[in-house]
């Protein structure tokens, strides 16, 4: 949907976070308090965190609010939460994201829903965006899996090619920005290593989330004006300043939206 607001078009911004990532005993994040404002759920499957008890609730609380599911697998690293590379075969990603979408799709079965799209997680997502070759191994076992899954992935400064890859495989894709993080002059996250990289100031991170609703540029780390087409936009729920973050994000949204 798109309105327009002093000539310029405002975007429906669906607005996804990482959810489910706790673990047996081990809670983390902050579930039951971002759902009400967030569009889209993108539920750990179990590799880098959830069991099929967490699944089960996480499943549970998105339906009760309406929130669309994403399954958000991961490379079968717990110790380290998803965020370490492995090297796996085009072969074992197809697996690996099978057996994820799979488990999670038969949670949501049961309670009469279902999973509605892939956001890979962590080290997996960011070694797709960074090797061609990985990518097309995600889109073919998305496509595969079948559904018509459309696959969440990074929007940058340019998203010809990975468009047309997706275009050529048959997958639909959702370009996700980022709130609360600084990019680069091409579109890709300024490592957290480095100073500036995450926004902890919730004006910065609702002023950024409305100017790209609004389609306007972004301030890259060097200074150049950065253009980026997304329509989902990637909020942190993880403690009470980030909840705050996302309901004010929410709020600013729609009163974008009104006409």
């Amino acid at each position: 949907m798109n309105n327009h607001m002093g000539g310029r078009a405002v975007k429906r911004l669906l607005l996804n976070c990482d959810m489910g990532e706790s673990f047996g005993s081990w809670r983390m994040g902050l579930d039951a308090e971002v759902m009400p404002f967030i569009d889209c759920a993108n539920i750990a499957c179990g590799y880098h965190a959830g069991d099929p008890g967490i699944m089960r609730r996480t499943v549970a609380l998105a339906l009760a609010h309406g929130v669309t599911i994403g399954a958000h697998p991961a490379y079968p690293d717990l110790v380290g939460f998803g965020r370490r590379s492995m090297a796996c075969s085009a072969e074992e990603i197809r697996d690996l994201l099978h057996y994820q979408i799979g488990a999670l799709d038969g949670i949501c079965k049961v309670q009469g829903g279902r999973v509605a799209y892939v956001k890979p997680h962590g080290a997996l997502y960011n070694d797709m965006m960074a090797d061609p070759l990985k990518l097309r191994s995600v889109l073919e076992a998305v496509a595969d899996y079948g559904g018509d899954l459309p696959l969440m992935l990074m929007a940058t400064a340019d998203n010809r090619a990975a468009q047309a890859l997706g275009d050529e495989i048959g997958v639909p894709l959702w370009f996700e920005a980022f709130a609360d993080r600084a990019y680069t002059a091409s579109g890709h996250l300024v490592s957290r290593r480095l100073p500036g990289a995450v926004h902890h100031d919730p004006a910065l991170v609702v002023g950024q989330a409305v100017r790209l609703a609004r389609g306007e540029t972004l301030v890259a780390d060097d200074g150049s004006a950065l253009q980026l087409e997304a329509s989902t936009l990637c909020v942190h729920g993880d403690n009470d300043s980030s909840v705050a973050a996302v309901r004010q994000i929410r709020q600013a949204l729609e009163a974008l939206e009104s006409p």
